[in-house]
């Protein structure tokens, strides 16, 4: 292990930029996702636009998966993160001087595809792996706290003025470019020789595959997978459930009560930092069940004062969940095939349940079901798979 990498601050300068660049583009990311879907209703866009226009930002990651881990694996993973957020100024700048929203948002997530795999593998260049969980905490505080505000931000100032929402996301991103640039030029992780896609698809199928058959890194991709796919479901639940349960309209109280899960991922995220390490992962895995059980609880409520404190609960347990997981899998990765490669297909993973578990969400409303049995339903069915995941590592290990 480098002895330099020991003995230096897990708050560096390069960590701290990392941290900052992170937290910025994240901050535009889901403000411009609030303000898009602004402009799309005051176009008069129609109602499956909605959803459509965050299935176009999945995608790109889906279809970027077996590129951009060996991206960022064969450059320096700062300089990613550099053009990366350009692509995503780029996005923002087109949205802002009238061109399509969604061939903007494209760009967008094609940068933030790019941006993945690099924010994440650049953490175990920069620390040791005992500190990767406490590294990967900080990643995820700064990663919600920048939802949160985000989120929050965007929604209101589309409100007052479309463009000075957006005008506000293109400014970020051209911050997070400034900030990349105190990010140290490391040393590529693994040097590759040509770009023939072909090949490049092949050497990530070999990823996946060889990520698929260990034991650890296939119960790291699912319990991640379980976790986001929840994460995107819960987000629209929460915009129909609000009217329905509550009888409140508009945007407000379902975006509140995104910020509040988002609040208890941060704490969650903290709690994982200082009680789990990558020896005792596996402690998370109750936290996992629990969201399942939270939501049953959350969906039944009809008081929105309990209703902020399950979510709080909720989201702590989503912060105690996830973090180590990503910690395990990165790290795993790093030794075995490149965290940038890791953590590619990693996203696919987890974008590919966001785009099943929408599409079950999506078949439920269409058929008539009620949102509360919907989201009973969910919570029951969330439960059971990562209890099983749990049951079926148990037996593996033994």
């Amino acid at each position: 292990m480098d002895a330099t990498m020991e003995t230096q601050p897990l708050l560096s300068r390069g960590m701290k930029a990392v941290l900052l660049s992170q937290f910025l583009s994240a901050f535009a990311d889901n403000a411009l996702f609030f303000a898009i879907l602004a402009q799309l209703k005051v176009e008069s866009y129609p109602e499956w636009s909605l959803p459509a226009l965050q299935i176009v930002f999945v995608l790109t990651y889906i279809v970027l998966a077996p590129f951009v881990g060996q991206v960022a694996d064969r450059f320096s993973k700062g300089r990613v993160m550099l053009f990366s957020n350009i692509i995503k100024l780029l996005g923002a700048i087109s949205i802002c001087i009238d061109m399509n929203p969604f061939l903007g948002y494209t760009l967008v997530g094609i940068g933030a595809a790019a941006y993945s795999p690099a924010k994440y593998g650049i953490l175990g260049e920069l620390t040791d792996g005992r500190r990767l969980v406490k590294a990967n905490g900080m990643m995820e505080a700064s990663t919600i706290a920048a939802i949160l505000i985000g989120s929050i931000v965007g929604g209101f100032l589309s409100d007052i003025s479309l463009v000075l929402a957006l005008g506000l996301c293109a400014l970020l991103y051209g911050v997070a470019v400034v900030a990349n640039f105190y990010i140290p030029r490391l040393a590529a992780a693994r040097e590759g020789k040509g770009w023939n896609p072909k090949k490049m698809l092949l050497d990530f199928m070999t990823v996946c595959a060889s990520l698929w058959r260990n034991q650890v890194t296939r119960f790291s991709l699912v319990g991640t997978g379980l976790f986001w796919g929840a994460g995107i479901t819960l987000r629209f639940l929460l915009v129909a459930w609000v009217p329905v349960v509550l009888g409140i309209d508009g945007y407000t109280t379902p975006t509140l009560m995104n910020a509040v899960v988002a609040i208890g991922i941060i704490v969650g995220a903290g709690m994982a930092a200082r009680f789990i390490t990558l020896k005792t992962v596996r402690r998370c895995m109750p936290a996992g069940i629990l969201i399942g059980i939270m939501v049953i609880f959350f969906v039944t409520q009809q008081s929105i004062v309990f209703s902020y404190l399950i979510l709080i609960v909720l989201g702590v347990f989503g912060g105690l969940f996830v973090v180590p997981l990503n910690a395990l899998l990165q790290e795993h990765g790093k030794q075995a095939m490149g965290a940038g490669k890791a953590v590619a297909v990693q996203n696919l993973g987890e974008n590919s349940a966001m785009l099943v578990m929408l599409g079950l969400y999506s078949v439920s409303i269409l058929l008539g079901a009620s949102v509360v049995s919907v989201g009973i339903g969910f919570g029951i069915l969330l439960s059971l798979a990562i209890g099983g995941l749990w049951i079926w590592d148990l037996l593996r290990k033994n």
